[in-house]
């Protein structure tokens, strides 16, 4: 199946919850089935099964929540640590900054989440990330600068609040 892997991930950043992006990533294919007469021949496949992704999870109640429980006892999701020169200072840093970038990540509205998923880590250019979420260029321009400001300010907020 085309682009699973990347759907499920994107779909379990957005909704924060396993299940929900299983449930996410099902319908995704679902409606892309039964509408891919809809779909225009040379135009970006991937943008249009993200969309429909994100559209879906904006009209499912997930999308609606405005806030979501994270549990910090689940080892779910939880990537390996890197093997060189680890010893239990380092990897103890890495993971702490690890679960602070995401932390602060979910904290963030929608709206720059997404944006700062699709674009770094599902490295898709402007134009993609702009027929993903339907906007123009210069507003994904724009959107992905405040996104990044707000991460900036959550981090050095977090910090800041760990100095103390």
């Amino acid at each position: 199946m085309p682009l699973f892997a990347r759907l499920y991930n994107f779909a379990h950043w957005l909704a924060q919850d396993r299940i929900a992006a299983e449930d996410l990533v099902q319908e995704t294919y679902m409606k892309a089935l039964r509408g891919f007469s809809s779909f225009r021949q040379g135009t970006n496949f991937r943008a249009w099964m993200y969309r429909i992704l994100r559209n879906t999870f904006l009209t499912s109640q997930t999308g609606l929540k405005t806030s979501a429980l994270v549990s910090l006892d689940s080892d779910e999701g939880q990537t390996a640590e890197p093997a060189v020169a680890e010893n239990p200072e380092t990897v103890l840093l890495a993971r702490v900054e690890r679960e602070t970038i995401q932390n602060a990540l979910e904290e963030l509205p929608v709206r720059f989440r997404e944006i700062i998923l699709l674009c770094d880590l599902e490295e898709m250019s402007y134009q993609e990330i702009g027929e993903t979420l339907g906007i123009p260029m210069g507003t994904v321009m724009s959107r992905l600068s405040r996104a990044r400001k707000s991460m900036r300010e959550l981090l050095a907020a977090r910090s800041q609040g760990a100095a103390r």
